[in-house]
């Protein structure tokens, strides 16, 4: 298995150790990472899933919930607003992690809700040393949280101070909700699956929406600079339920990768696979360009095409037609603009953020709205840090999973007193403007960054793999997947951890999904191992290059199962030294 975390992958080896299977595993280490990265989600997020149960298809797990009923176009604008704020309760959909994580226990673990919710108990209620990012995140948003954001303070201020690197954290408000959770639970009776349906209502109609429900409806500072109130209800958490939904594919060669649909950005991974000649050398200045140009065309189309209440067709965006015309437009020369196609002979059409920005360019990014860091189009350095997490697991019996929860951090909304985490902030993510496909509606799921991913040969499931990252989640992942596919095999199997430890690169010419929207026209920002004469040559070709540090772009996780042999394999990122891959 692999994670973004030591604890998570310590917790889902020790759930296999223990006769669970993958789903059980990922199910403990993704609680796990709710008390171990709350700076990177929580169990008020979401979390996409994609899993490939042994003998099965692969199936997309959705744990991204929708714009709540009162999430309208109109109330936002009736506010003043032309952007939904990258923080604060008005940015909150409905919570759709913990339902989802539930689904995939019920469906397809063995182990019962008390076993798998254990260890995040135990983390939180006796500390774990805490990672350099926590308090280097509150420390971005101590004046907020001082001043405004008092429930938070009391939590991640204590005695004045943020966490310090490897300091005990605590969080005893969260496990004592998980402990009283799983008492309501079991007295609704002795089922494993009873027990979990029972977790699923309290969430969703007990004490914990009572809890939500009530904070969202509190006026909270957001980054617009005003308070406001948010539109979620005890309806809404009522009423959603997680859901399993076909994922979408493409073949290259000889592999077939699967993602979740339009209502994420995973079909941006197919789109620059489908617009791949068959010249590619791996690792020359040329490929780099290439995949970067062909990035800002699926970026483009993603900002025309994709959304939960679109009607575009994934299969004419993949087409051979469609593809060999947008290939066409990849020249010699970086492209600073957007260019959206037309893949069903229709005219795009792009929000008003969307053309203000690839005119103006960079935006300033207030503290706390979006993904840590990966909000701002370009770091002090350059590099893009942190800012969700992933795991991966595989197990003998030939299942795999990969999971990408996020959202719920601790500076995205104030922590509920009586819950010990806060509200997401995923609805940042839709637009204001009318008639879009990712406009705001009650109803309808924002559109996600999140895209864990899923590959096969021969119909057989061999990769289960993701990145936290944000826009840069499907770049990174491409990267990866193709030093896979396109390098020799090591030791007679794939060499996931050289491809993993491959020079990184991402480009930022396209608006961010996060608030304010912000783009870099003809922005790259590459890693300095790539080498000064590719740095010199992509400069050349006219891309505004940014160097980061040698080892600070991407945190991928990987595992694999040799379908001939059955053997397991994992990787896992050694940047930042957080990440972990175990098996035997």
């Amino acid at each position: 298995m692999s994670s973004t975390h030591w604890l998570a992958s310590a917790t889902a080896m020790a759930v296999l150790e223990d006769g669970g299977n993958a789903f059980d595993a990922a199910v403990a280490a993704g609680f796990v990472l709710h008390v171990v990265e709350p700076h990177l989600n929580g169990p008020a997020g979401e979390v996409p899933i994609i899993l490939a149960p042994a003998g099965g298809r692969p199936t997309v797990l959705c744990g991204q919930g929708p714009a709540p009923a009162g999430a309208t176009i109109g109330h936002y604008t009736a506010l003043g607003l032309e952007l939904v704020p990258g923080t604060g309760p008005l940015a909150a959909a409905v919570p759709g992690a913990f339902d989802a994580w539930m689904l995939l226990l019920r469906d397809h673990g063995t182990k019962r809700l008390a076993e798998v919710l254990g260890y995040a108990i135990g983390y939180a209620e006796r500390g774990h040393p805490a990672v350099e990012r926590v308090g280097e995140t509150v420390e971005t948003v101590r004046r907020l949280f001082e001043t405004e954001w008092t429930t938070s303070a009391e939590l991640y201020l204590r005695d004045g101070k943020s966490p310090a690197p490897g300091a005990l954290l605590k969080n005893p408000a969260l496990a004592a909700t998980w402990k009283r959770l799983i008492a309501e639970a079991e007295a609704a009776g002795p089922g494993r699956e009873t027990q979990i349906d029972a977790a699923r209502r309290v969430w969703r109609e007990g004490f914990i929406a009572d809890e939500l429900a009530a904070f969202a409806a509190l006026p909270t500072m957001d980054t617009s600079g005003e308070r406001h109130a948010g539109t979620l209800t005890a309806d809404d958490l009522a009423a959603f339920s997680a859901s399993y939904e076909e994922p979408v594919t493409h073949t290259w060669r000889d592999w077939t990768v699967a993602k979740a649909g339009l209502w994420s950005q995973g079909p941006v991974f197919l789109q620059q696979l489908a617009l791949l000649g068959d010249d590619l050398e791996y690792g020359t200045p040329d490929y780099v360009h290439t995949l970067v140009e062909g990035t800002k065309l699926a970026m483009a189309d993603r900002e025309a095409w994709y959304g939960d209440s679109t009607d575009m067709s994934v299969d004419a965006l993949l087409s051979v037609e469609y593809n060999e015309k947008r290939r066409a437009l990849i020249g010699e020369q970086a492209s600073p603009e957007i260019r959206p196609g037309s893949p069903d002979g229709r005219e795009p059409r792009l929000s008003r953020q969307s053309r203000r920005i690839s005119e103006g360019g960079d935006l300033e990014v207030p503290a706390g709205a979006g993904e840590p860091t990966v909000a701002m189009s370009v770091a002090m350095n350059g590099a893009t840090r942190g800012d969700t997490c992933h795991v991966d697991v595989a197990d003998r019996w030939g299942n795999l999973v990969a999971a990408t929860p996020s959202g719920g951090w601790l500076q995205s909304n104030p922590v509920v007193p009586g819950l010990g985490f806060p509200l997401g902030t995923r609805l940042q993510m839709a637009w204001l403007d009318e008639g879009l496909p990712n406009s705001l509606m009650p109803g309808k799921r924002p559109r996600t960054t999140l895209t864990p991913s899923l590959a096969l040969r021969g119909g057989e499931p061999v990769l289960a793999f993701g990145t936290p990252g944000g826009d840069q989640q499907d770049q990174w992942q491409v990267h990866f997947f193709l030093a896979v596919a396109l390098r020799e095999k090591v030791r007679g199997g794939l060499d996931l951890q050289g491809a993993i430890d491959a020079p990184n690169w991402h480009s930022e010419s396209f608006p961010s999904s996060f608030y304010p929207r912000s783009m870099v026209p003809g922005g790259l920002t590459v890693e300095s191992r790539i080498g000064e004469a590719a740095i010199a040559e992509l400069r050349r070709r006219g891309h505004r290059v940014t160097v980061a540090d040698p080892w600070s772009l991407g945190r991928l996780c990987v595992v694999a199962r040799d379908p001939e042999t059955g053997v397991l394999s994992a990787a896992a990122n050694p940047r930042g030294m957080q990440g972990y891959a175990a098996g035997r």
